[in-house]
């Protein structure tokens, strides 16, 4: 009784964070469907059969196993088309990042399939998955329902990964047919592709800085800050625009999502715009002069100051906390 199948992207010996999340959000909406969740992966001699097969502490049934280049988009567009035609399934779902859109928009015109990309919810209703997206900057929200076989995206860590599975995954080969166009790429390096080796996706704690720093040296202290908290530095549009901070660390609509246990916002002003790229943090805790900023809307903590002051001071505590 296959359902959904999701596409997990693998690097180096393990699964990627978002392939996890999309696995288990399939498991959560296969079990209110009554159906079940499967995963396909494609690689060569790295795709190994425990490596699989733990993708059903995530919830996945079964892992179909298919012989490809990793990380192109148009051989896995084959073997999940291969797949569909094969199982039966009612719906493809992707854990977002630009990989993810690329197959599922190369599968929905192969199939001729509807599809909802930047997805941030998924709920059943009657028996059929509904993705809801949002649209106008983020001011309403779009809902998506499917005639037929229905394409889902998420946007990049909009579904969280749980270990909800009852154990390994049944692992089975998918022998599929490469299309003669989908073998005149070649991958010659893989990479971040934004400029720097920033990793502000999986990152658990990020400290974000915003044109309230004053200045490109402001980052300076942030970056210490960051580094006594074991966490990371991202940045908002107009700091990278301004050139203070790489591209690679900017969070927002024309930047990366994240979704950080804590996300400690230091002269950010809130708009709508960066507020989409953070509002699924666990925590949020926001440094601002302005007591009327947006950012003390949706924060979980506020702290109306002068930063310069607030975060070097917050900083020596946590140092003194830790040698304590």
């Amino acid at each position: 009784m296959p359902g959904i199948l999701v596409y997990a992207l693998h690097y180096e010996g393990a699964i990627n964070k978002n392939s996890l999340g999309a696995v288990s959000e399939a498991a959560r909406l296969a079990g209110e469907l009554g159906t079940e969740a499967h995963a396909i992966v494609m690689g060569g001699d790295d795709l190994t059969d425990d490596l699989c097969a733990s993708l059903g502490r995530y919830g996945a049934a079964k892992v179909l196993r298919a012989k490809g280049p990793e990380g192109l988009a148009q051989p896995v567009v084959d073997a999940m088309a291969k797949a569909v035609a094969d199982g039966g399934y009612d719906y493809a779902l992707f854990g977002g990042g630009l990989l993810g859109f690329e197959i599922g928009a190369g599968l929905a015109a192969r199939l001729g399939a509807g599809v909802t990309m930047e997805v941030t919810a998924v709920n059943v209703d009657g028996g059929r998955l509904v993705a809801e997206r949002p649209i106008h900057g983020d001011s309403s929200i779009s809902s998506s329902r499917y005639k037929g076989f229905g394409i889902i995206i998420g946007r990049l860590n909009a579904f969280e990964t749980q270990e909800a599975g009852s154990g390994a995954a049944t692992v089975e080969d998918l022998d599929v047919e490469l299309s003669e166009w989908s073998t005149r790429a070649t991958m010659v390096k893989r990479g971040e592709q934004r400029g720097v080796d920033v990793d502000i996706e999986g990152a658990d704690l990020l400290v974000a800085g915003g044109r309230g720093l004053g200045k490109a040296e402001g980052f300076e202290m942030l970056e210490q800050l960051a580094g006594t908290l074991g966490g990371a530095v991202a940045a908002t549009r107009a700091v990278v625009d301004a050139g203070w901070f790489p591209y690679a660390a900017q969070i927002g609509q024309t930047g990366k999502t994240v979704a950080p246990k804590l996300y400690l916002a230091a002269g950010i002003s809130g708009a709508i715009q960066h507020k989409v790229g953070m509002q699924s943090s666990e925590n949020i805790v926001a440094i601002n002069k302005d007591a009327n900023a947006p950012i003390f809307e949706y924060s979980d903590l506020g702290i109306v100051g002068d930063l310069n002051k607030i975060v070097p001071k917050l900083n020596d505590a946590i140092k003194v906390k830790k040698g304590g």
